[in-house]
């Protein structure tokens, strides 16, 4: 597949960039995308959820009541879960919600998303560019050039540009990243992916190997 690349302006440059079959034309395999995406969201838990259970109540521990006689059953504690401000019953405890997940399965489930993405005509190849200071209002006139103002877009960069990541930060539907850390699940959640024509490269280079 070849893509024509555009610069800022959203102008043609006259030069083209072939995309690896490889990479971009595979049978997508919608179950290693599920796996991959579901453990990213995984990973963005805290698990820090936390209870107290009745060991860590602080309460008087005297009886309530007597045993037997009133017609209703044993009470020896204000720690019981069955009275207000006891202790809860299987309550959550600090766990990891993260899993092991092969890395070829995460290569494929990459591969499989920028298929899709190819396939549906929703990659744009940007020409290399930067700014001299950040300016919210030059990304905004580019996402116009480009036609994707209303959409989520996911900018990949070929290496750090602090300058295009502040200038897209108080951007509405603008989200930048380097090839080298794209996610599978960032790249589904973009409805256009716009590959900087050097990170073309990167990523190529990073599946091929």
């Amino acid at each position: 597949m070849e893509l024509t690349v555009v610069n800022i302006s959203g102008k043609e440059t006259g030069r083209k960039v072939k995309l690896n079959d490889s990479i971009f034309g595979i049978e997508p395999n919608d179950h290693a995308i599920y796996l991959d995406s579901k453990q990213y969201l995984a990973n963005q838990r805290q698990g820090t959820a936390k209870s107290k259970e009745r060991g860590e109540i602080a309460a008087s521990t005297r009886k309530i009541k007597k045993q037997k006689g009133t017609g209703t059953a044993r009470a020896g504690s204000l720690k019981n879960p069955l009275f207000r401000g006891g202790g809860r019953v299987f309550g959550p405890k600090p766990r990891y919600y993260g899993f092991k997940l092969n890395k070829k399965v995460k290569q494929l489930a990459r591969k499989s998303a920028l298929s899709y993405k190819a396939s549906s005509n929703n990659i744009i190849v940007l020409e290399d560019f930067s700014f001299e200071a950040p300016k919210t209002k030059e990304m905004i006139k580019m996402g116009a050039n480009l036609n994707i103002t209303d959409k989520k877009s996911l900018f990949v960069l070929p290496e750090q540009n602090k300058n295009i990541y502040l200038s897209a930060r108080n951007t509405q539907g603008f989200e930048v990243v380097i090839a080298s850390e794209l996610t599978t699940y960032e790249i589904m959640k973009a409805s256009t992916l716009v590959l900087v024509e050097s990170a073309v490269d990167v990523l190529q280079a990073t599946f091929e190997n």
